[in-house]
């Protein structure tokens, strides 16, 4: 936990200043833009480039960056995919993994992922037992038993247990956190993408590279 406090803090000093557009799209470096997988990682669905969105409830840096995210997720090409996994860097966050997938399982992330982070960030309601998350999701016109049950489903449990073993596949140690096609990954503690604007740019540069790679 150590570690990873000190990322979260490296990545305050780096993720809020906003600069100015750049001229030309960015240009990324490997091991100063983004990092490459030792061991790629399978996504789905084929044929389709995969960005995958590392994230914490709880993290500040995580609530910065949803509404740049969702912005730009609006705007993807109909070959790129955006799927997002909640990270437990303790096991006292895995009841937020399942808050996530089971307002997954209910159909209910598109409008409600950035209500979870005003309410933790902005509002400042504790989120972290399924009867805190259960009172809170039927005030957003949720029921709270369907919220339950998915919460308990066995279907929860499984991708609560795949997230955990995507953060070690994937060696998260710190978020927020990107992937491009189980290989690239891209954060704003990285020296060419220092804040959460210009992370999203080097996705699409990613993208780019990748998409270029599947033609041939």
């Amino acid at each position: 936990m150590k570690a990873w406090w000190i990322r979260l803090a490296a990545v305050a000093l780096l993720g809020f200043p906003f600069v100015a557009a750049h001229a030309a799209p960015l240009t990324l470096t490997e091991g100063r833009g983004y990092e490459r997988l030792a061991v790629p990682q399978p996504v789905s669905p084929q044929g389709k480039v995969v960005v995958t969105e590392f994230f914490w409830y709880n993290c500040p840096h995580c609530a910065a960056m949803e509404p740049l995210l969702e912005a730009w997720a609006k705007k993807l090409p109909s070959d790129v995919v955006l799927e997002r996994v909640p990270v437990a860097f303790g096991p006292q966050f895995v009841d937020q993994q399942k808050l996530y997938y089971a307002l997954k399982a209910l159909g209910k992330i598109p409008q409600m992922q950035g209500a979870v982070f005003r309410a933790i960030h902005q509002q400042h309601i504790t989120l972290m037992t399924p009867q805190q998350m259960a009172a809170w999701v039927q005030t957003q016109g949720v029921s709270r038993q369907a919220f339950l049950n998915a919460f308990n489903s066995f279907g929860v449990q499984m991708d609560a247990k795949r997230a955990t073993q995507m953060v070690s596949d994937y060696q998260i140690t710190g978020v927020p956190t990107l992937a491009v096609q189980g290989t690239y990954t891209l954060s704003a503690s990285m020296p060419q993408t220092p804040d959460n604007p210009q992370v999203l740019e080097g996705v699409d540069f990613i993208i780019a590279k990748v998409r270029a790679g599947m033609k041939h």
